[in-house]
């Protein structure tokens, strides 16, 4: 399992709205400085550049909004597999050993305990080499 990681941090996207607003509205008064200064060479529509901004602030706001509903639904999705899971980790148990006579290996009567497992049970084993035994005394 990868964790509980989003994609989408809420604190970093309300940061990148507010610049992008802000940009937004430092253009504009760019704009309207550059039109006043030189009436000539364009011609200043202040509702065309007003609308531009809404158009501009709405996007932004409509996409923080995806990227929270997506980090909400991500979440709760992850709340659901864990809770799925969750019953399959109650009933296992890790415990290190060293390989006996023919190959066996043998589960310590605390874990067999702790695991209600008796003679005859079926478990799953995963081996994970730790150490090799030394070559000194071979």
């Amino acid at each position: 399992m990868a964790g509980n990681e989003n994609q989408y941090d809420p604190t970093t996207m309300f940061k990148d709205w507010i610049q992008k607003s802000g940009h937004a509205q430092s253009e504009f008064m760019k704009n309207f400085g550059l039109l006043m200064n030189n009436q000539n060479s364009q011609t200043f529509n202040p509702l065309e550049t007003l609308k531009e901004v809404s158009d501009t602030a709405r996007n932004t706001q409509t996409q923080m909004m995806q990227n929270m509903s997506s980090i909400q639904s991500k979440s709760m999705d992850t709340m659901f597999n864990i809770g799925q899971m969750l019953p399959s980790f109650m009933n296992w148990g890790a415990y290190k050993t060293t390989i006996g006579s023919n190959g066996r290996i043998s589960i310590p009567e605390a874990e067999r305990n702790a695991l209600g497992l008796g003679e005859g049970d079926l478990v799953q084993v995963i081996v994970l080499p730790i150490a090799k035994k030394s070559k000194i005394g071979r």
